[in-house]
């Protein structure tokens, strides 16, 4: 009876755990460049003495979706979406390098230039620009600026966006959002890569996907409840014939 017990309940557990995922992917729909994370699960035996057929169940994610999300024309100058493969470096709170696909870019009271929080970074470390310039980016990610007062042939290049390329599959999610490198090292910046200014790749979430997705691991999370049920129901009834028959 127990084997029961132990299947329903790490399904039940691991159903919560893979819901916690879809509704993850589910807030970040508007999120622009955002990657939805994979989920799945897995048998696992249970192991120790006099549990050699005892199954329980982990839930597993085994990485992210690296497909495209849709492209927005917004015409404005600090969104920018990056061509496939293309990352944009930016610093992780600990100084190190992590990686986005996130476009929005902001200037904060101090200059820099950050996007969802984190410093965006350029060829020499985190970029700063001049505060109330016009700023205009290249295709190559080179910034430059316009400050009040002077005339359009005086714009002078102020810095460069460190765009890096990585292939699907080589680098590793963190808890935060930001992507890094399997070894943790900062990847070396590609003069190849390209952005398109005043464009912004959207979330590559399928909200009707992850509705559907948050309805069957409902149902699942009931079924295993009730399987729970039955199991205390037969039990209690397997002692009752005992009891009798004693």
């Amino acid at each position: 009876m127990d084997r029961m017990l132990y299947t329903a309940m790490s399904g039940a557990k691991q159903s919560l755990d893979r819901q916690a995922v879809v509704s993850h992917n589910l807030a970040n729909v508007v999120t622009p460049g955002f990657r939805a994370q994979l989920s799945d699960m897995q048998a696992v035996p249970v192991t120790g003495e006099g549990l050699p057929t005892r199954v329980t169940v982990q839930a597993i994610t085994p990485g992210a979706d690296y497909s495209q999300g849709p492209m927005t024309r917004t015409g404005r100058g600090l969104d920018v979406a990056l061509a496939e493969n293309g990352w944009l470096a930016v610093q992780t709170p600990d100084g190190g390098e992590g990686y986005t696909r996130r476009g929005d870019l902001q200037v904060d009271g101090n200059g820099a230039v950050t996007v969802a929080g984190h410093a965006v970074m350029g060829d020499g470390g985190p970029l700063t620009v001049p505060l109330g310039s016009q700023l205009s980016i290249g295709s190559d990610g080179t910034i430059s600026a316009l400050e009040d007062g002077q005339t359009p042939d005086s714009m002078a290049t102020v810095g460069r966006l460190k765009l890096v390329t990585a292939m699907p599959n080589t680098l590793n999610r963190g808890d935060d959002g930001l992507f890094r490198s399997l070894d943790g090292q900062a990847l070396p910046a590609d003069a190849n890569q390209r952005v398109a200014t005043g464009v912004l790749e959207g979330s590559n979430v399928s909200a009707t996907e992850a509705m559907v997705a948050m309805i069957d691991n409902a149902r699942r999370y009931e079924m295993q409840m009730k399987v729970i049920t039955s199991a205390d129901e037969n039990a209690q009834r397997a002692n009752s014939l005992l009891s009798l028959q004693g």
